[in-house]
């Protein structure tokens, strides 16, 4: 197992600069597609998720090398999704990680194109990492990716969110399509690291949970953040959800019921970790992500105060 200090000198600047290597460009490329993978390897974002993927292998006991495979793996995965979801034909957004949508700077082709050389590097760097783990962890991995990301998980949860009008305008239907999308990547942010180093199944069942509400409490964060806060807040187009007609939480059970479901979210994931590090300390690093959740609870409940001052509904 890497030991703490691996884990606790992780800093930023190292995933950032895994993120904008670890898919090669070659010197054949056309310039517009490398341009474009550019735009894209030059914005990771906060990088969250790669930090958690790269604590989880770790702390399972992944080496080094293959939990940094996975990390940036996952990421691809997700910057990927990214990219799709902001394209004209889905959300139509105009501004992604703090700079313009990549198909507004490249064209949709640019876009599209950049979201397959992700996720077609991110199955190799995947195998690089699941490749040294036994058979029988292999196969349970990688169904666990097919099932997050596949048919059964991310794409159906996007087409559930682009067909959101045709569903009933409630708190079940919104959730649906959260746990689709939010909650899958969540799952494989915590729950495949762990896979491949060999947890119990009791770390998985509770890793599992934990994913489920937190997964949930973030669509909520996220769904707040459109209705409360600016572009220059969040770093990406606002109120999307309203004038698509695209699930949010706020419009089903308003801001006031969407900080009480949060805060649930929060109080039921923290019964599940607090049974998890007792019998697994060295996942401390998770008490971290669940403090920026309250802190975002915590801005989230200031911005509806100050929108209730100001007289908007």
């Amino acid at each position: 197992m890497q030991s703490a200090n691996v884990i606790d000198q992780l800093d930023t600047s190292f995933l950032a600069e895994a993120f904008s290597f670890s898919l090669p460009l070659p010197a054949v490329l056309d310039p517009s597609f490398e341009d474009a993978l550019h735009h894209v390897l030059d914005n990771p974002g906060s990088l969250v998720r790669p930090r958690l993927v790269f604590q989880m292998a770790t702390a399972y006991g992944l080496e080094t090398a293959d939990a940094r495979s996975l990390a940036v793996a996952l990421e691809y995965f997700h910057t990927a999704s990214l990219l799709f979801d902001d394209l004209p034909c889905m959300d139509n957004a105009l501004e992604r990680r703090g700079a313009p949508c990549t198909h507004l700077v490249f064209g949709e082709e640019g876009a599209i194109l950049s979201a397959l050389a992700l996720i077609n590097r991110a199955y190799a760097l995947t195998w690089r990492a699941v490749a040294d783990c036994p058979k029988a962890r292999q196969a349970r991995a990688l169904d666990f990716i097919e099932q997050c990301l596949g048919v059964e998980g991310l794409l159906n949860g996007q087409s559930l969110d682009l067909h959101y009008s045709a569903l009933p305008p409630a708190l079940e239907s919104t959730e649906r399509v959260a746990r689709g999308k939010t909650v899958a990547l969540i799952r494989l942010t915590l729950a495949l690291p762990a896979m491949l180093g060999g947890a119990s199944a009791r770390d998985l069942q509770q890793i599992e949970r934990i994913s489920v509400f937190w997964g949930l409490a973030y669509q909520i964060v996220d769904d707040l953040k459109d209705v409360l806060q600016c572009e220059g807040q969040t770093g990406k187009t606002s109120t999307r959800d309203a004038l698509l007609g695209r699930p949010n939480i706020v419009s089903a059970i308003g801001v006031r019921g969407a900080v009480q479901r949060l805060t649930r979210f929060i109080d039921l994931g923290d019964k599940v970790l607090r049974g998890l590090l007792a019998s697994r300390p060295e996942l401390e690093f998770l008490e971290r992500l669940r403090g920026e959740l309250q802190q975002e609870l915590a801005r989230v409940t200031r911005d509806s105060f100050a929108l209730a001052e100001r007289g908007r509904p």
